[in-house]
């Protein structure tokens, strides 16, 4: 008998190249006056739908199969990156993020869809409800956060630029001493 192997997997939206350098610059900005903040890598950023943890490399077909059916009849999204914020909320932030507006309500219909049809195949569903935002920082210790209420006070905006999301990606994630290492395993293209 052969152990399976285990991968650990999401499904997400892929940003173009133009996105992550400006997400890049809207981090060079905030690390100059926040501190206490682990920064995420610009180009290991994504829009996840759906993070599945560690799974089996026979789940990728039937994960493949159910992402592929949802995606089929999608037309392509318009999406914004602008607005910054923070996961549970500002008083007591873990998580920094930039929000995502444009054909939203789309995607989070897609998204329930995707959700729901992976539970019909033993994939637990996701207890929080879906938002769309990309994480730019992880916060360890919020007491020693210095500096983000007030930005986030100042409602300026950090503006990412807009971008057509063309279809879904399903990621296997590598966790190596300098972060997490991201493969495409499949693409499912909007065929709407």
């Amino acid at each position: 008998m052969t152990e399976e192997k285990s991968i650990r997997a999401f499904l997400a939206i892929d940003l173009p190249e133009e996105i992550k350098v400006q997400i890049e610059n809207i981090q060079d900005r905030l690390k100059a006056v926040v501190k206490g903040v682990r920064w995420t890598r610009p180009e290991g950023i994504h829009l996840t739908l759906k993070f599945f943890g560690n799974i089996s490399e026979n789940d990728i077909a039937n994960i493949s199969g159910v992402v592929e059916r949802n995606a089929v009849d999608v037309r392509p999204l318009t999406l914004n990156v602008s607005t910054i914020g923070t996961f549970p909320n500002p008083k007591r932030p873990r998580v920094v993020w930039l929000g995502i507006s444009g054909t939203v309500e789309r995607l989070s219909n897609l998204q329930k869809e995707i959700e729901e049809d992976l539970e019909s195949i033993g994939f637990q569903k996701e207890k929080r409800a879906f938002r769309a935002h990309l994480t730019l920082g992880r916060i360890k210790l919020p007491k020693e956060v210095k500096g983000l209420s007030e930005i986030i006070q100042d409602e300026e905006s950090y503006d990412a630029g807009s971008f057509k999301a063309c279809g879904l990606t399903l990621f296997k994630s590598d966790l190596t001493p300098k972060g997490a290492v991201y493969t495409k395993l499949a693409y499912f293209p909007f065929d709407g």
